[in-house]
Order: C-alpha cells, then structure tokens, then sequence
C-alpha cells in the first residue's frame, strides 16, 4: 500500500497512459505531464485536468469511464500502478487522491484486462459482460405492490448480515482484472449468495446458479484457482468465502438437475 502524502505542496507526476483508439486498433502506451496536482485532489480530478490541457492544444482528450465518482457506482475501472483502482485497499479508483503519490512518481495506467472487458477507446472497457450474466440469473418470483411487515418473512441475523455483505458488490470489474485467468467467481457469486440466502429467492435458487455459471464460462471468463487477488482488489471488500458457497450452491443444483423427473413423453397418437 502506497501511504498518503502528508505534504501540502502541489506535486507533479508524470503518467503513462494506455491509449487505443478501438478495440480493433492496436494500443501504447504515451506519456502526459501533470503538473502542480492539488495532492488533495481526485485521481480522476487530475485527469480532467490533464485533459483540459490536451483539449487546448487541440489534441484528443483521454478517454476514461466515470459516474458517480463517490465510490458507490464502479464505472472508474482504472489499473493504477499495476493495482485494479490503485494502492489502497477498499476504495474505487475515484476515491483515489493525489496526496497517494509522491512528487516526481512515475504512474502507469491502464484499463481492465480482460478478454470479456474489450477496450472500447483508451482507458475505457465494455463490461456488459456482467449486466448478461445478471439477466441469465433471471427474477424472483415475488409479490409486488405494498411492502410486507418487517415480521413477515423471518430471516435469522446471520443471513441477513450475509446477503447484505454480498448485495455490497458493485459489479466494477476489478476482481476479473486482478485474476490471472479473468475469472468472474468473486462477481457471480456475490449476485448468487445474496439471493440464495433469503427466502424470497428460493424459488429459483437452482436456475439462477445454474444460468449464471453458464452465462460466465460461455462469455469466456476462467476458472477460480482460490488465489484470492479478486478480493483483496475489491473496492468492496467482498469475502472470497462466497465463492466456496456458490460452488456448494452449484453442485447441489446440478445434482438435482440430475435427478429431476423429465416429463412423460407424449404416448397418444395425432
């Protein structure tokens, strides 16, 4: 972890920023200038300023997503220095400043790297990949209208606790980009667990594990080797414990799947 800069002083960095024009072009990296950083402004506050200075000299401006740039959206899918949203542990790349770097440091910046996350222009990545896997997972089967008393449907504190840690996911991207094999375990896991551990997703607990699992391998996301970089890259902090809970969850669906009675084929002639 990179500890903040106590210092005032107005800093000045050099960056190395990933540029490529489209998925199909071929990508560098080029070097900018950012000169007297605020150290208590935004990371992505200085790149609208080193844009603002590109755009005066006519030149393109460095293209990089961002939203709410409160930590609460995931959009800034930024690799600072190597790290998915940079130095610090349980933040977004937005909630990254520029007291996090010392005068004169030199900062690489990339975008997610993933083949399901394609570069869309420069620091810009489509992850539409996981908006599909959350619509394989499907809906719940549940009454709409007025909320139900608060008594209505016991859930023990436990779960309760659990499907809210889980629900925390943002969906950002950054544990895929911080696993050697693009793996989207910590993400789908997330969305399953904070389902199947309220009784208002039972009723297709089995099909959402199972749709979900399928979506991921078919979208080209590998395989968990119990590493743990997606967790500790997490602005969410999301425990990799999910990950064990959606296998069981995926093994007794399958096993059930298995099992299941297949309808009777039709006997009675045209």
């Amino acid at each position: 972890m990179v500890a903040d800069n106590p210092s005032s002083k107005n800093i000045s960095v050099t960056l190395r920023i990933w540029r490529q024009a489209a998925a199909d072009q071929p990508g560098r990296f080029v070097e900018y200038q950012a000169q007297n950083c605020n150290p208590n402004m935004s990371f992505l506050e200085m790149l609208d300023v080193v844009n603002d200075d590109l755009e005066r000299r006519g030149e393109d401006p460095i293209a990089f997503a961002h939203d709410c740039r409160e930590g609460i959206c995931g959009t800034c899918s930024l690799v600072i220095d190597g790290k998915p949203h940079g130095p610090h542990t349980g933040i977004a790349s937005c909630q990254t400043y520029m007291r996090s770097f010392e005068d004169g440091a030199v900062i690489t910046v990339e975008p997610f790297r993933a083949e399901p996350f394609p570069v869309i222009k420069d620091l810009v990545t489509d992850r539409s990949a996981f908006d599909k896997i959350q619509q394989a997972g499907g809906f719940i089967s549940i009454r709409t209208g007025a909320a139900q008393d608060a008594n209505a449907l016991p859930i023990s504190k436990e779960n309760a606790d659990l499907a809210m840690d889980a629900a925390a996911c943002i969906g950002c991207g950054a544990c895929v980009a911080a696993c050697k094999n693009a793996s989207a375990m910590l993400f789908v896991s997330a969305k399953v667990s904070q389902y199947a551990l309220l009784p208002q997703g039972q009723p297709e607990r089995d099909t959402r594990v199972l749709n979900m699992v399928a979506k991921m391998d078919e979208l080209g996301f590998g395989n968990c080797t119990n590493q743990f970089e997606c967790s500790a890259a997490c602005p969410k902090l999301i425990s990799h414990d999910f990950i064990a809970k959606m296998n069981r969850e995926y093994l007794g669906a399958s096993f059930r799947a298995a099992f299941k009675a297949k309808p009777a084929a039709n006997s009675g002639g045209a």
